[in-house]
Protein backbone atom coordinates (compact mmCIF):
# COMPACT_ATOMS: atom_id res chain seq x y z
CA UNK A 1 0.00 0.00 0.00
CA UNK A 2 3.06 2.32 1.01
CA UNK A 3 4.62 1.41 -2.21
CA UNK A 4 1.22 2.58 -4.42
CA UNK A 5 0.77 5.98 -2.41
CA UNK A 6 4.67 6.49 -3.36
CA UNK A 7 4.37 5.49 -6.68
CA UNK A 8 1.34 7.81 -7.13
CA UNK A 9 2.92 10.96 -5.70
CA UNK A 10 5.92 10.58 -7.97
CA UNK A 11 3.99 10.27 -10.79
CA UNK A 12 2.22 13.61 -9.92
CA UNK A 13 5.60 15.44 -9.13
CA UNK A 14 6.62 14.39 -12.56
CA UNK A 15 3.66 15.48 -14.74
CA UNK A 16 3.40 18.56 -12.70
CA UNK A 17 7.25 19.57 -13.73
CA UNK A 18 6.52 18.13 -17.31
CA UNK A 19 3.16 20.79 -17.59
CA UNK A 20 5.17 23.28 -15.91
CA UNK A 21 7.91 23.08 -18.03
CA UNK A 22 6.18 23.28 -20.91
CA UNK A 23 3.55 25.81 -19.96
CA UNK A 24 6.16 28.94 -22.07
CA UNK A 25 5.90 26.90 -24.81
CA UNK A 26 2.67 27.95 -25.78
CA UNK A 27 1.13 31.48 -26.44
CA UNK A 28 -2.71 31.67 -25.74
CA UNK A 29 -4.53 32.66 -29.42
CA UNK A 30 -7.02 35.39 -27.41
CA UNK A 31 -3.87 36.88 -25.47
CA UNK A 32 -1.56 39.32 -25.70
CA UNK A 33 -0.21 40.17 -29.51
CA UNK A 34 3.36 40.49 -30.08
CA UNK A 35 2.60 44.52 -31.18
CA UNK A 36 1.30 44.57 -27.41
CA UNK A 37 -2.28 45.56 -29.29
CA UNK A 38 -5.51 43.31 -28.38
CA UNK A 39 -5.90 40.56 -30.84
CA UNK A 40 -9.67 41.74 -31.46
CA UNK A 41 -8.64 44.99 -32.32
CA UNK A 42 -6.50 43.71 -34.93
CA UNK A 43 -9.25 41.73 -36.50
CA UNK A 44 -11.36 44.40 -36.42
CA UNK A 45 -8.80 46.59 -38.03
CA UNK A 46 -9.45 43.69 -41.59
CA UNK A 47 -11.70 45.07 -43.86
CA UNK A 48 -13.37 42.10 -46.17
CA UNK A 49 -13.25 42.54 -49.54
CA UNK A 50 -15.91 40.61 -51.86
CA UNK A 51 -15.53 36.96 -52.92
CA UNK A 52 -14.50 36.43 -56.15
CA UNK A 53 -16.59 33.81 -57.33
CA UNK A 54 -17.58 31.72 -60.68
CA UNK A 55 -20.86 32.70 -62.44
CA UNK A 56 -23.75 30.55 -60.56
CA UNK A 57 -21.84 30.09 -57.13
CA UNK A 58 -22.15 34.00 -55.75
CA UNK A 59 -24.07 32.87 -52.95
CA UNK A 60 -21.38 30.28 -50.98
CA UNK A 61 -18.89 33.62 -51.87
CA UNK A 62 -21.76 36.20 -50.17
CA UNK A 63 -22.42 34.17 -47.02
CA UNK A 64 -18.30 33.40 -46.77
CA UNK A 65 -18.16 37.34 -46.56
CA UNK A 66 -20.85 37.79 -44.48
CA UNK A 67 -19.96 35.17 -41.75
CA UNK A 68 -15.89 36.59 -41.82
CA UNK A 69 -17.16 40.14 -41.65
CA UNK A 70 -19.22 39.20 -38.63
CA UNK A 71 -16.78 36.97 -37.07
CA UNK A 72 -14.30 39.34 -37.68
CA UNK A 73 -15.77 42.63 -36.04
CA UNK A 74 -19.60 41.75 -35.04
CA UNK A 75 -19.38 45.06 -32.58
CA UNK A 76 -21.24 47.13 -35.06
CA UNK A 77 -18.89 50.31 -34.31
CA UNK A 78 -16.66 51.51 -37.20
CA UNK A 79 -12.94 50.70 -36.48
CA UNK A 80 -9.95 52.21 -38.52
CA UNK A 81 -9.22 49.48 -41.23
CA UNK A 82 -5.15 48.10 -41.70
CA UNK A 83 -5.45 45.56 -43.38
CA UNK A 84 -7.64 43.63 -46.26
CA UNK A 85 -8.79 40.14 -46.98
CA UNK A 86 -9.01 39.23 -50.35
CA UNK A 87 -11.12 35.95 -50.94
CA UNK A 88 -11.93 33.29 -53.93
CA UNK A 89 -14.45 30.93 -53.68
CA UNK A 90 -15.46 27.83 -55.36
CA UNK A 91 -18.07 24.71 -55.05
CA UNK A 92 -18.59 21.64 -56.39
CA UNK A 93 -21.43 18.98 -55.88
CA UNK A 94 -20.91 15.49 -55.53
CA UNK A 95 -23.92 12.62 -55.65
CA UNK A 96 -22.37 9.77 -54.28
CA UNK A 97 -25.72 7.41 -53.70
CA UNK A 98 -28.20 7.88 -56.67
CA UNK A 99 -31.71 5.52 -56.49
CA UNK A 100 -31.59 2.11 -59.03
CA UNK A 101 -35.35 2.74 -59.14
CA UNK A 102 -35.38 6.42 -59.91
CA UNK A 103 -32.13 7.26 -61.01
CA UNK A 104 -31.83 10.26 -58.80
CA UNK A 105 -29.51 11.12 -56.29
CA UNK A 106 -30.48 10.55 -52.86
CA UNK A 107 -28.13 12.48 -51.36
CA UNK A 108 -25.40 14.94 -52.09
CA UNK A 109 -21.76 16.84 -50.70
CA UNK A 110 -21.09 20.25 -51.51
CA UNK A 111 -17.30 20.73 -51.67
CA UNK A 112 -15.92 24.60 -50.88
CA UNK A 113 -12.50 25.95 -51.43
CA UNK A 114 -11.86 29.54 -50.23
CA UNK A 115 -8.15 31.17 -51.05
CA UNK A 116 -7.40 34.12 -48.75
CA UNK A 117 -5.20 36.58 -48.84
CA UNK A 118 -4.37 39.23 -45.74
CA UNK A 119 -2.06 42.45 -47.31
CA UNK A 120 -1.88 45.60 -45.89
CA UNK A 121 -4.55 47.80 -46.59
CA UNK A 122 -1.98 49.68 -49.69
CA UNK A 123 -1.69 46.44 -50.98
CA UNK A 124 1.95 47.00 -50.72
CA UNK A 125 2.80 43.51 -48.13
CA UNK A 126 1.57 40.53 -47.87
CA UNK A 127 0.70 39.08 -44.41
CA UNK A 128 -0.60 35.69 -44.46
CA UNK A 129 -2.43 33.52 -47.42
CA UNK A 130 -3.83 30.35 -47.97
CA UNK A 131 -6.51 27.91 -48.80
CA UNK A 132 -9.20 26.52 -46.69
CA UNK A 133 -11.26 23.49 -47.36
CA UNK A 134 -14.75 21.90 -46.20
CA UNK A 135 -17.52 19.76 -46.80
CA UNK A 136 -21.41 19.57 -46.46
CA UNK A 137 -23.35 16.59 -47.25
CA UNK A 138 -27.16 16.92 -47.77
CA UNK A 139 -30.54 15.05 -48.58
CA UNK A 140 -32.04 15.59 -51.91
CA UNK A 141 -35.99 14.91 -52.12
CA UNK A 142 -38.40 14.21 -54.80
CA UNK A 143 -39.90 17.93 -53.77
CA UNK A 144 -37.76 20.46 -55.37
CA UNK A 145 -38.60 23.03 -53.16
CA UNK A 146 -37.11 20.64 -49.90
CA UNK A 147 -33.81 20.02 -52.12
CA UNK A 148 -33.32 23.40 -52.83
CA UNK A 149 -33.26 24.75 -49.26
CA UNK A 150 -31.37 22.19 -48.26
CA UNK A 151 -28.86 22.69 -50.51
CA UNK A 152 -28.68 26.18 -49.21
CA UNK A 153 -28.28 25.50 -45.58
CA UNK A 154 -25.40 23.01 -47.39
CA UNK A 155 -23.76 26.38 -48.40
CA UNK A 156 -24.91 28.12 -45.13
CA UNK A 157 -22.96 25.33 -43.01
CA UNK A 158 -20.08 25.55 -45.46
CA UNK A 159 -19.42 28.92 -45.27
CA UNK A 160 -19.41 29.25 -41.56
CA UNK A 161 -16.76 26.33 -41.59
CA UNK A 162 -15.02 27.78 -44.00
CA UNK A 163 -14.99 31.12 -41.92
CA UNK A 164 -14.03 29.17 -39.45
CA UNK A 165 -10.89 28.19 -40.60
CA UNK A 166 -9.35 31.33 -42.19
CA UNK A 167 -10.46 33.21 -38.99
CA UNK A 168 -8.13 31.13 -37.03
CA UNK A 169 -5.46 31.11 -39.03
CA UNK A 170 -5.32 34.84 -40.10
CA UNK A 171 -5.71 35.38 -35.65
CA UNK A 172 -3.03 33.26 -35.59
CA UNK A 173 -0.37 35.25 -37.89
CA UNK A 174 -1.85 38.29 -36.74
CA UNK A 175 -1.25 37.46 -33.10
CA UNK A 176 2.78 37.27 -33.91
CA UNK A 177 2.96 40.29 -35.73
CA UNK A 178 5.48 43.10 -34.39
Amino acid sequence: MAVSRVTTARNLVVAASLALGLSACFRPLYGPTASGAPLGALLASIQVDPAQTAQGQERLGHYLRSELVFDLDGSGQPSEKRYRLILSTSESVQTPIVSSLTGRAESATLLGIASYKVVSLDGTRTITDGVAQGSATYDRSVQRFASVRAARDAEIRLAKLLADQIKTRVAAILATQP
